[in-house]
């Protein structure tokens, strides 16, 4: 890269730790730290919830599955869709003023004012996990795209400088950096794949004629998906807008269940359509370039075997000019640290409000303190994580797939009012997302059907057995 891209990324970074730090100075205490003091207008709150939910790991996946399948591939999004307004119209009535009269930060606290603290606690527990998982899946992701960039660094120096960034920021500035930074970043995102990263490469390639040319038909129809698969991702990412940890602490940091619910709205819009075609067209833009043997002189040759998430970063590095190039890595870099400050908080909180409260300092600068310090652990512990990991996607939807396989069916008795005993909602995650992690383990995955939707079975199973009881509330 140019030194006029390097100076532009490193502008962009700055401006990331600018943030963190003016919030560092706003912070009182930890309600303004993990909720931003309930305050949030609807923009900020849902462009905050779309880089979230969207993030590194589905833009650099959905590059990956337009490389892969095409146009098809943009259906991952449209489950982000379905849920968003699902939960807009079921979920938010039920939490939104309860969380604000109860002073609820996170999500198993809705689940112990519902059942008991013991139940809250497991969710906890599996929630922190999961988004352990999730950060550093988004610093992979980081990683990937930066190999691109940097091939003269190496991966692991990589990993540290977008670990170290996106670390710092969060620790500093908690949610309201993160949710301030989000909507800078989901801004960056759009603005460089519209006017920079689709024209550049539509023109890159040689236009039309030449993407029908090297690109099979099935990659331009909608039906280029199996049924198992969009099964797979229906259950998989759907119930995610029900029991995410990140998505609980923008609900409470609404100023008010109306300005939740638009949020939720305009997300919903922003992963499907705008950003699915965006992100799979991009993938098969890259497509075409491999085909017309672009990427030979980086030692990806026609035939040669490549992993398909690295397509489009490739694309990108080899058309980008001196300027553009800073310019659109730092809108990809956007969409990795949006997702990963986000998970990176949530599973702070999760740390410091459902697994230790007990031992936090009751004063407010204490508190808030203490949450910093285990933001920094936490963001320490995922950039270890990162460095064993492989594959963004595939991990991902692992992790949410053991949260989902617990959390989803007690979420779901609580909207509908299906009550049971505490007793069950604890049986019932402890069935889910155990079954779910081990059927995953030994690969059971009949007919190509994802192990998540057994483990949900299991769970709905042992909720059900177990007697009808009034819940607390």
């Amino acid at each position: 890269m140019h030194k006029i891209d390097y100076l532009i990324f490193g502008v962009y970074f700055l401006a990331m730790v600018a943030f963190g730090v003016y919030f560092y100075r706003k912070n009182t205490g930890s309600e303004a730290y993990y909720v931003g003091g309930r305050s949030i207008n609807f923009w900020h709150i849902g462009l905050s919830a779309v880089a979230t939910d969207v993030g590194g790991g589905f833009s650099i996946g959905l590059g990956g599955l337009g490389f892969a399948m095409g146009l098809s591939g943009s259906y991952l999004l449209f489950t982000g869709l379905i849920g968003a307004w699902l939960s807009a119209v079921f979920l938010i009535p039920r939490v939104k003023n309860l969380s604000t009269a109860n002073n609820f930060r996170t999500f198993p606290q809705f689940f112990g004012y519902h059942y008991d603290k013991r139940v809250a606690l497991v969710a906890g527990i599996i929630s922190a996990i999961g988004y352990l998982g999730f950060t550093s899946s988004q610093l992979l992701s980081g990683t990937k795209l930066a190999t691109a960039a940097f091939p003269e660094v190496s991966t692991n120096t990589l990993l540290l400088l977008m670990g170290g960034i996106a670390v710092g920021y969060t620790v500093l500035g908690g949610i309201k950096a993160v949710i301030y930074t989000d909507t800078v970043q989901w801004i960056l995102l759009l603005v460089g794949l519209i006017f920079i990263g689709l024209p550049l490469s539509y023109v890159a390639v040689g236009g039309w004629e030449e993407i029908q040319k090297h690109l099979p038909a099935a990659h331009f129809s909608m039906t280029n998906v199996s049924a198992v698969t969009l099964l797979n991702w229906a259950v998989t990412i759907i119930p995610i807008w029900f029991i995410g940890m990140t998505l609980y602490q923008r609900i409470y940091a609404a100023k008010d269940e109306k300005s939740a619910k638009k949020a939720w709205y305009l997300a919903g819009l922003l992963e499907w359509p705008i950003m699915a075609f965006m992100g799979t067209a991009l993938g098969m833009l890259s497509r075409v370039a491999y085909e017309q043997n672009t990427f030979a002189a980086m030692g990806f040759g026609v035939g040669t075997p490549m992993d398909e998430e690295m397509g489009l970063p490739l694309l990108l590095v080899d058309i980008l000019p001196v300027g553009l190039m800073g310019i659109m890595l730092a809108a990809y870099f956007s969409a990795i640290l949006s997702t990963a400050d986000s998970c990176l908080m949530a599973a702070s909180g999760n740390v410091t409000t459902d697994l230790f409260k007990k031992f936090i300092p009751t004063s407010l600068k204490g508190e808030l303190r203490v949450g910093q310090l285990v933001t920094l652990f936490l963001g320490v512990t995922a950039v270890f994580i990162a460095w064993q990991l492989d594959n963004v996607l595939t991990i991902m939807l692992k992790s949410y797939a053991v949260m989902v396989g617990g959390l989803l069916v007690p979420t779901i008795a609580i909207i509908s009012g299906k009550k049971r005993t505490s007793n069950a909602a604890f049986a019932s995650i402890i069935a889910g997302g155990g079954g779910t992690l081990l059927l995953q383990q030994l690969e059971f995955q009949p007919y190509g059907i994802d192990p998540l939707l057994f483990g949900l079975g299991l769970s709905v199973l042992v909720f059900v057995i177990y007697p009808k009881e009034s819940m607390t509330h």
